[in-house]
């Protein structure tokens, strides 16, 4: 079960998951079933305890999230259940993430307290965490009006169609995109379907992705899924994995408050959700792009130029990350104008309150949950158009890492985070990250002309044109009686200097030429 093959996007098409019934279960279950209430949990667990997989290897957590009166487990339940409840906090994530804490199963597989499972449905979630490790299956439900059951009859059926009318029954809107999709084998975004009321995944995964936000009371799911997806995971819908949903979703009962109710979360924290996030001026918990520039022995000029390109470019969805020995600068009487870190706490000081600029020591091994990571030489500032022309390319073929090859040998690349998750879980320490990426979501090499474009050259002077204030031209004093051609004309804004171009030499002379304007630009700026 070591095997990590490389798997390229979602496609889990080299795994072979084993047929029903026909293999032998090793790793042990933990089913986590948040509850408030749980009006309907003892069918629940009467399903659980009629389950095929090895009972030794299940445990079931019903996790009380303030039930009035508390939960009392019922009579038909799997041998080892138990009653967890809630100590602090309140909500569904809450509660997910107390047993997920109290768990002792290699692998998590969350169910809601309303959901009745077919006989198989554990064993089909489970199968694949048998084949490798970084995967998070999915289970298949449709909706229908709770009839009159008892646990007995729940226990007793071999079947689901046996206690519902599942041709009455209401789909969910996953399984269409599933089946658009060749079973999210070629999904662009796979975390949407993964919506919560049955999901397993390993348990060490589940907590280095932190578990769920307990912040977010709508969405909660989702937004966990996203985060799952930017680590790397390959979602993988089971469709032997039935089950039965206890009444209509939130959806159905009053979808345009469900929508509204959800949207704030996703769209803090989700920004591949670029329909919620359409106010212009806006900032975001989580942004869209991270730019991290490494300013180690840079001068405070090259890098002030370097933020001012990245925060000013057409992409505002960003924040940029300066790496550099800040942990260096010490507090407590110094020279100030002696100090032999000057300019390092020269920007310090000049960044230090702007919450876009984060100054830390060394990158994160990925930008999570930003589905975006810019890296470049932090002496060719940012075109105005360079990161959205990178993303924009990256998102046609979903490009795991964007290489931009500089004419002085150099590179600046867009790499995508999920690529970058992947790769980590896939590389041995030390190994080539690009090499892993390259199998699994690509790495292009691309000239800079398109995303450092050249300047545009200025107009020339059309024939007979004036200056403001000259000649007969002048408002001043014309006597038209205006207020507004009366006033004397406002000075002109200072320009702002040209960005820094990046060409491709035809010649190692031209190359000469424009790395000697690079710099010229530079030290101008």
């Amino acid at each position: 079960m070591n095997a990590r093959p490389a798997m390229t996007q979602n496609d889990f098409s080299p795994l072979q998951q084993p047929e029903l019934g026909a293999w032998t279960p090793a790793r042990s279950v933990s089913v986590v079933i948040p509850a408030h209430g749980g009006p309907h949990l003892d069918l629940t667990l009467a399903a659980l305890a009629a389950q095929t997989y090895p009972g030794h290897l299940m445990e079931v957590l019903v996790v009380d999230d303030g039930s009035e009166p508390p939960i009392r487990l019922p009579e038909i339940r799997p041998g080892n259940t138990r009653l967890v409840p809630v100590e602090t906090g309140w909500g569904i994530a809450n509660a997910v993430n107390t047993g997920a804490n109290a768990a002792d199963g290699e692998i998590i597989q969350r169910l809601d307290a309303d959901m009745v499972p077919c006989r198989e449905h554990i064993e089909a979630m489970a199968r694949w965490h048998h084949l490798t490790d970084y995967l998070v299956t999915i289970g298949m439900k449709r909706f229908v009006e709770a009839p009159p059951l008892t646990p007995d009859e729940v226990f007793r059926a071999g079947d689901l169609g046996e206690l519902f009318d599942l041709d009455k029954a209401v789909a969910s809107s996953t399984e269409a995109t599933i089946a658009k999709t060749d079973g999210l084998r070629k999904s662009r975004n796979p975390y949407h379907v993964c919506t919560g009321p049955t999901v397993a995944l390993p348990r060490e995964v589940f907590h280095a992705v932190g578990g769920l936000d307990p912040t977010v009371l709508r969405g909660e799911d989702t937004e966990f899924a996203y985060r799952l997806a930017m680590y790397g995971v390959v979602f993988i819908p089971d469709m032997e994995a039935r089950a039965v949903h206890l009444g209509l979703p939130a959806q159905h009962r009053d979808r345009e408050r469900a929508v509204r109710a959800v949207e704030p979360y996703l769209a803090h924290r989700i920004p591949l959700r670029r329909d919620l996030r359409k106010d212009r001026g806006r900032r975001w918990l989580a942004p869209y792009v991270e730019i991290v520039l490494d300013v180690t022995d840079t001068s405070e000029a090259v890098v002030r130029q370097a933020v001012a390109a990245a925060l000013d470019g057409k992409l505002q969805d960003v924040v940029v990350t300066l790496v550099g020995p800040w942990s260096l600068l010490r507090e407590g009487r110094r020279s100030v104008l002696g100090d032999p870190c000057f300019e390092l706490r020269l920007m310090r000081d000049l960044f230090a309150h702007d919450d876009r600029i984060r100054l830390i020591d060394e990158a994160a091994p990925t930008p999570a949950p930003a589905p975006f990571r810019y890296r470049g030489p932090v002496d060719v500032p940012l075109h105005r158009a360079t990161l959205e022309r990178m993303v924009e390319d990256v998102q046609k073929d979903l490009t795991g890492v964007l290489v931009v090859d500089l004419p002085d040998g150099r590179a600046a690349r867009l790499e995508r985070t999920s690529a970058l998750g992947r790769a980590l879980l896939l590389t041995e320490p030390g190994g080539d990250l690009d090499e892993i990426i390259a199998t699994t979501h690509g790495v292009r090499h691309v000239a800079p002309d398109r995303y450092w474009p050249p300047a545009a050259p200025p107009a020339a002077a059309s024939p007979g044109a004036t200056t403001a204030g000259s000649g007969s031209g002048s408002a001043v004093g014309s006597g038209s009686g205006s207020p507004e051609q009366a006033r004397p004309a406002k000075p002109a804004a200072p320009a702002k200097p040209a960005p820094v171009t990046v060409h491709t030499p035809d010649s190692p002379e031209a190359e000469r030429s424009l790395l000697g304007r690079l710099k010229s630009a530079l030290r101008s700026g």
